[in-house]
């Protein structure tokens, strides 16, 4: 699997045209594979997860309307349950993060079977949910769960080795401020890793709602994503665009780019996607 490390908007559109082939193969074969009658089907490919090739299991879940398959969210392995995006976060993660058995690693959710898997294969795992005002920031409940906002964390200064923070930015208004807390609870030289919404043919970031007074502003129709706390899902506040890699330079982060990356050997399947890392 070759993965693409960009910087900015420029890196962005070189690769474009390095890899304009590859992707347009990419997506020949998912026309052709894909049923058009909505059916269930399955794509042989290997499982990183599973540490062999399965029959990955695809289906229109999540499509409404659309008639498309959501790749991010399917092309499930067998044995693991894992999807798309679940199996390459720790793909990439093995990768890009130089993590050891022992690293001090916090991950901004608990309940999902994400922080199962970083829990099971490192020591030192400490995980949190947003749970508002039902116990004090930094407390947990009576079901073990943590309470944190990543826009004022409960943890020292140099905390962790690696900070993890996966579909979560996209719903803290002051996301900048987010940005600096992570940055802050990182050790020097620690790194952060993070998928959001991304735009990659904005240069800008989209701000869909926004906060004035206390109040939610909507400067487009309300977007609201999957919770794994609440059936009422959450409010997606910012589409990211390439300008969100100089913020968290800003924010302290000596680096900051994103790897960009697409496999049908892996089952990395729906074109180009992306994850995200910050350097301390």
């Amino acid at each position: 699997m070759k993965l693409h490390r960009l910087r900015n908007f420029n890196d962005y559109l070189a690769y474009k045209g390095r890899d304009a082939e590859a992707l347009a193969h990419h997506w020949e074969v998912l026309q052709r594979i894909t049923p058009s009658d909505g059916s269930e089907f399955t794509f042989n490919g290997y499982s990183y997860t599973a540490g062999k090739e399965v029959p990955f299991l695809v289906d229109f879940q999540f499509s409404g309307s659309s008639g498309k398959v959501i790749w991010r969210e399917r092309v499930c392995c067998p044995v693991t349950g894992f999807n798309n995006r679940m199996r390459a976060t720790f793909h990439i993660f093995d990768i890009e993060m130089e993590a050891y058995r022992d690293s001090a690693i916090y991950i901004s959710e608990q309940v999902t079977p994400i922080y199962s898997y970083f829990a099971r294969n490192y020591l030192n795992v400490s995980g949190s949910e947003f749970l508002g005002a039902e116990v004090p920031f930094g407390r947990c409940n009576s079901k073990g769960i943590r309470n944190e906002t990543l826009c004022a964390l409960q943890f020292p200064a140099e905390s962790f080795d690696i900070v993890i923070s996966l579909d979560v930015l996209e719903h803290i208004p002051d996301y900048r401020k987010a940005f600096s807390e992570c940055c802050r609870v990182l050790k020097k030289g620690g790194r952060f890793f993070w998928s959001v919404p991304f735009v990659p043919n904005s240069e800008q970031n989209i701000i869909c709602a926004e906060m004035r007074d206390g109040k939610v502003h909507h400067n487009m129709p309300a977007q609201y994503h999957g919770d794994p706390l609440s059936r009422n899902g959450i409010l997606c506040f910012t589409y990211f665009g390439w300008e969100m890699l100089e913020e968290m330079r800003s924010a302290g982060f000596v680096d900051a780019y994103a790897v960009a990356y697409h496999s049908l050997e892996f089952g990395y399947l729906g074109g180009v996607q992306f994850m995200f890392i910050g350097e301390k």
